[in-house]
């Protein structure tokens, strides 16, 4: 059973799984950041980019399975499956939240 998560992450993790970028990329204000496998990717352009690399080397699905949320952080914890060693795997999603958009992701 999917989990209900609130919007921009709802739209996010759905775009993510269908290969929709444009649509993943529009989730995110202009000056947002991603920490991801030890790196940070800033502004749209370069999540853009991020998205289409990792979707293209690990082709990967994202499935929530618990949130939680204090003030404007929700940390999503999900299974990630792909082309990976040890996949699936539990990974937490910390989105930071501003004005209904994401304007930070950390992938631990």
């Amino acid at each position: 059973m999917a989990m209900a998560l609130t919007e921009p992450l709802a739209t996010y993790i759905a775009a993510v799984n269908g290969n929709e970028v444009e649509s993943a990329v529009g989730c995110f204000d202009e000056d947002a950041s991603v920490l991801d496998e030890g790196r940070t990717i800033r502004g749209r352009s370069g999540i853009r980019r991020w998205i289409v690399e990792t979707k293209k080397k690990y082709r990967h699905t994202i499935d929530p399975l618990k949130s939680a949320k204090e003030d404007d952080k929700v940390t999503v914890t999900c299974r990630l499956s792909g082309d990976f060693p040890g996949s699936p795997i539990e990974a937490r999603f910390a989105f930071v939240l501003q004005g209904g958009k994401i304007s930070s992701l950390e992938i631990r």
